[in-house]
């Protein structure tokens, strides 16, 4: 990669050392151009017959998606971000009382939310996948549980937001395949710094958003929905008339694609944005932002460790997010503050967002550091001193 040729085509790179691309990334100039026109010619001409005159841009949304996800068109929604995705396809499933849900100890705790809320109305049945040592799902626990309980579904976060974990999500998708069950992934972490193929998951629903290692506008979001859950009438809860046709007073049919899962008003700006970011991406290619992240990350966790901080993350595939605790009494509140001071952007993980994972750790709260390609080993190295005087 041309680093410098990339950090001059990303404004924010004059203004900050942004290494928290796990929270949200710097948007590249094409993509905040994309974003930019669009509304300026939509204040100018006007929303509806903008739209009609981009059409065919819109449909590039949904090309470019399937490119980025091994899919087809047809399998891909627009959302407004990761948990709109998710609790879309979660509201697709009718439970009933006593099903059983299976999920990682792990999970994004929306995620837990959103299914504490079910269990709390129908009275769902949630159960824990244990953990390996070295923190990824047991896969011999997943297929015993399955067996065991007979689970209406297995929701799996890809990467957590507390650490830098990989789940191996392949696997987990080739022991599932043989059952009844649907796979629910939540890929909001994954999409944008290494390869989700949606067929070799083979999930039944993804989730994903593009703010983050995707690059593309905040309030954009994708949804995949597979062959299965198509042809199997899965749609979400609250329908409307872009996601089904109403065909008389009683009755209404739903589009036999995935944008049965769209709403009619959506940012059509954001739309174009988020076609643009992936294009960004698949140019540079994911294996190539994939090996960029991990000579970045290697590096951070060397220098973090030499300077006396604590590293938290566990796995045998470690992602581009790196935790660690300080070796001093302090609050997250106070290492973002001093560093944001210092023009450093991270952020922290605190127990309420990962109360399994930290209980187990014996942790409260970690700093949370997530570089991306775009970001130089100086900018590494500035942040290390920068926690060394905190100390």
């Amino acid at each position: 990669m041309d680093i410098k040729a990339l950090r001059n085509e990303t404004p924010g790179c004059k203004h900050v050392n942004h290494l928290n691309n796990a929270g949200a990334a710097l948007m590249p100039q094409p993509v905040i151009d994309a974003v930019q026109n669009y509304f300026l010619e939509e204040a100018n001409y006007g929303g509806y017959e903008t739209a009609a005159k981009h059409e065919r841009e819109v449909e590039q949304f949904y090309e470019a998606s399937a490119r980025l996800l091994g899919c087809k068109p047809t399998n891909i929604a627009f959302t407004t971000n990761a948990t709109d995705s998710y609790d879309k396809a979660l509201s697709a499933l009718e439970f009933k009382e006593g099903d059983v849900v299976l999920l990682s100890k792990n999970d994004y705790p929306s995620n837990f939310i959103s299914l504490l809320s079910i269990q709390k109305r129908i009275g769902i049945k949630l159960v824990e996948i244990n953990n390996t040592d070295t923190g990824e799902i047991d896969l011999e626990d997943l297929e015993a549980k399955i067996k065991q309980y007979h689970p209406r579904l297995l929701s799996i976060t890809h990467i957590p937001t507390s650490s830098g974990l990989v789940q191996p999500v392949n696997e987990i998708g080739n022991i599932v395949k043989n059952y009844d069950l649907l796979y629910l992934l939540d890929a909001c972490q994954s999409i944008g710094q290494m390869e989700v193929d949606a067929l070799s998951t083979q999930a039944d629903f993804i989730s994903g958003t593009f703010r983050k290692f995707l690059r593309g506008p905040r309030g954009s979001g994708i949804l995949y929905a597979s062959d299965k859950a198509l042809t199997q009438g899965l749609s979400p809860l609250y329908l409307d008339m872009r996601g089904a046709d109403w065909i008389n007073e009683q009755h209404y049919k739903t589009r036999d694609d995935a944008r049965r899962f769209e709403l009619w008003e959506f940012s059509y700006a954001n739309i174009l944005g988020s076609k643009v970011a992936i294009e960004y991406a698949l140019k540079l290619g994911m294996q190539n932002i994939w090996e960029r992240n991990q000579h970045l990350t290697a590096l951070l966790k060397t220098e973090l460790a030499a300077a006396g901080m604590t590293l938290q993350d566990r796995g045998k595939v470690q992602s581009s997010i790196v935790t660690f605790t300080m070796p001093v009494k302090t609050t997250g509140e106070k290492v973002k503050k001093y560093l944001n001071d210092k023009g450093i952007n991270v952020n922290f993980t605190s127990k309420s967002v990962a109360i399994i994972d930290f209980e187990e750790k014996g942790i409260d709260w970690a700093v949370r550091v997530s570089p991306h390609y775009y970001n130089t080993e100086e900018e590494i190295f500035s942040l290390v001193e920068a926690l060394k005087e905190f100390i």
